[in-house]
């Protein structure tokens, strides 16, 4: 996979690079709600674990009741007790 470098013009006009790329972005709010922007895909689901991949890495997400919500095909809404979060980088 080619990444797209963050180059001057989406300097210029401030894009930011999660934007420009495929780089995700993700959103904790409290000990509820996490948000990942850029996804690939859902490898695991379940009511105490979710592994989601991105286009660098997989986010491991533990908690209780945990829910996928909002699901678009660029984000991902996680909802319940997030416990513990854990990033797993797959491309260097």
């Amino acid at each position: 996979m080619k990444k797209r470098n963050y180059n001057k013009i989406d300097r210029i006009l401030e894009m930011p690079q999660e934007v420009c790329s495929n780089t995700p972005k993700v959103i904790i709010t409290g000990f509820d709600e996490m948000i990942i922007e850029n996804f690939k895909g859902i490898l695991e689901y379940e009511e105490f674990f979710v592994r989601i991949n991105t286009h660098i890495g997989i986010v491991n997400i533990n908690g209780f009741n945990l829910n996928l919500e909002n699901m678009t095909n660029d984000d991902i809404k996680v909802t319940g007790k997030l416990e513990s979060i854990e990033l797993e980088r797959t491309v260097d």
